[in-house]
């Protein structure tokens, strides 16, 4: 398979957070050219700030692998990782990270930080931005703008 279609699997994978409400992301990890693990946000679904699509495939991930280490793992996300989840990319040691869409807002991996080329952590991940970038963007401008027009203006507290 090509970068482009473990992303629009990825993609694929962020329309099932519509089903309860989560904001669309999907993420995908490949190990040997093998999907080991894909997974979207539940945070909604689950009442769970946890439950973001990276965090979920990583711990996929390793409990496939029997491994806290993803040495040999690429992974494929459409919207650039929060700090939570840089944080664990680094931390289980991913090698690769597809991105379809930035986050100028609350990006962690090159948009407002890049915690996972940071060269004072133990792990750099190989970055690559991007991917499918209109896509991936639609579908996040699309969610908030649905979700706008039926609640209003979005109040944060």
């Amino acid at each position: 398979m090509l970068i482009r279609d473990y992303m629009k699997l990825a993609i694929e994978e962020a329309k099932l957070s519509l089903i309860s409400g989560d904001v669309p992301i999907g993420a995908l990890i490949v190990h040997q050219g093998e999907i080991i693990a894909k997974a979207h946000n539940q945070v909604e679904e689950l009442k769970n700030p946890l439950a973001h699509a990276e965090i979920t495939a990583i711990n996929l991930a390793s409990q496939f692998l029997s491994s806290k280490f993803l040495l040999d793992c690429d992974m494929y996300v459409t919207l650039e990782p929060c700090s939570m989840c840089a944080g664990a990319i680094v931390l289980s040691k991913i090698r690769r990270l597809y991105i379809g869409a930035e986050d100028e807002k609350t990006g962690a991996c090159g948009s407002v930080y890049n915690i996972v080329q940071n060269y004072r952590l133990n792990h750099q991940t190989e970055l690559y931005t991007g991917i499918l970038k209109d896509e991936c963007s639609k579908i996040i401008t699309d969610f908030f703008e649905d979700l706008r027009a039926k609640k209003g203006k979005i109040k944060y507290r």
